[in-house]
């Protein structure tokens, strides 16, 4: 017997009818002799329903307890789901049972609204399993050390369903999505694209990092280091699929080593339009400097991406980086308020019209003039870069966000991509 944990995301769980369909799905599972943890998300348009509710009543300073009333409201949308799939799945026959994230409990640190898991009590689950019970854990949410529901982020039950896959040692995750997988591009702005059967965890979690919207970054993270096995699969598929079909069916995310890899210099055009970059002008140039101004930032609770420091001329230098569109707001005000009177410099500049583009992939190790290949394709379609950011197997541009699409359209026929895996 093994312990298959299933997540379903907010479309599969839109209306009674599609969670009527993920009961019978995880019933088959059921059936076939598996112990089953389910992971639902809210469904479909209810977080943002909730927030915008929120929004209209907000006061116009947004404090801390602002924030925990947010995750007190947020995280009663996965509750209702994950109670509605309960009862569809005693309708089927099965007995069933659902906790919220407190109940487990799943215990996160206090910074709210996106909170990071820091461990998972699994008696309570482990003993309903032995009782022949399907699980239901709500996603999104847990519990802080004070006794506060704090929620994940958006995305967040991605990471709920792999850290219970990887607290309770489950045989597999498998993520059920609107997507039948992981594709070397977003489908929509490059019809080419193709599914990938496989993809090594390194890769997924810089994907996934540079924007694409197929998993959240932090279930990636974990999945890595936990060796979770992670699949992500589609939920429209009918239910009543042969089960061994369904199991090899969607993109199987792994490790390198275990497995025979798409040998593929770059395996995907990731790309976000999340990105903003903001500058800060004429900094004294001095030791110290880079983490007066992200130090401040990273108190915040505000995550940097891209960073540059351009070369000092009389003694000061531009530093600029760029943040999520979210944090944009509050780091501009914290840097204008805060950090450039102290420093004295000059002044902070935004841009929230730029996009990031990557390349991804393992063959990039072994192979030279990747970077180059990209920085032509760009330069010949005359668009201009603004940053550089590179690892050891992807390479990221910024550039104006017009020219988004033609970017990864060029790039994903430039590497190959169009064309089916040998």
């Amino acid at each position: 017997m093994s312990l298959i944990v299933h997540k379903y995301g907010g479309t599969s769980m839109g209306s009674t009818e599609r969670i009527s369909n993920v009961a019978k799905r995880v019933a088959k599972w059921a059936r076939a002799g598996h112990q089953m943890v389910v992971v639902p998300s809210a469904m479909s348009g209810e977080t943002n329903r909730l927030l915008a509710l929120a929004k209209e009543l907000a006061p116009s300073s947004l404090t801390e307890a602002y924030f925990r009333e947010l995750d007190m409201l947020a995280a009663t949308g996965e509750q209702a789901s994950s109670a509605l799939l309960a009862i569809a799945l005693q309708a089927q026959g099965l007995e069933s049972v659902s906790y919220a994230g407190w109940q487990v409990p799943i215990r996160t640190n206090s910074a709210y609204t996106k909170a990071r898991i820091e461990s998972i009590d699994d008696q309570k689950v482990r003993a309903d399993l032995e009782a022949g019970r399907v699980v239901i854990v709500t996603g999104f949410q847990g519990l802080d050390e004070q006794g506060n529901i704090t929620t994940l982020g958006r995305g967040g039950s991605d990471t709920s369903a792999v850290a219970v896959a990887a607290a309770m040692k489950a045989d597999e995750c498998l993520i059920y999505t609107d997507v039948d997988g992981v594709y070397t591009t977003d489908p929509r702005v490059v019809p080419e694209a193709r599914r990938l059967h496989t993809v090594s965890f390194e890769e997924m979690l810089e994907m996934a990092s540079m924007g694409s919207k197929v998993l959240q970054i932090r279930s990636v993270e974990f999945a890595g280091k936990y060796k979770v096995k992670l699949r992500v699969l589609s939920s429209f598929t009918p239910w009543d699929i042969d089960i061994v079909e369904e199991a090899k069916s969607g993109t199987l995310i792994t490790f390198e080593e275990d497995e025979n890899m798409e040998q593929a210099i770059v395996s995907g055009i990731a790309f976000t339009r999340d990105e903003t970059k903001i500058a800060v002008l004429g900094v004294p140039d001095k030791p110290g400097i880079a983490y007066q101004i992200l130090g401040a930032v990273a108190e915040a609770n505000v995550e940097v991406d891209v960073i540059i420091q351009n070369v000092s001329k009389d003694g000061k230098t531009d530093f600029s980086f760029t943040v999520n569109h979210s944090d944009y707001a509050k780091t501009m005000e914290l840097l204008k308020t805060v950090v450039v009177p102290k420093l004295g410099a000059l002044e902070v500049v935004g841009d929230t019209r730029i996009c990031k583009v990557s390349i991804v992939g393992i063959g990039m190790r072994s192979h030279v003039g990747v970077a180059a290949t990209m920085f032509r394709v760009l330069s010949e379609e005359g668009i201009n870069i603004q940053m550089i950011s590179t690892s050891e197997i992807k390479t990221s541009v910024v550039i104006d966000e017009k020219y988004m699409e033609l970017a990864v359209r060029s790039l994903h026929r430039a590497f190959g991509l169009d064309q089916p895996a040998v």
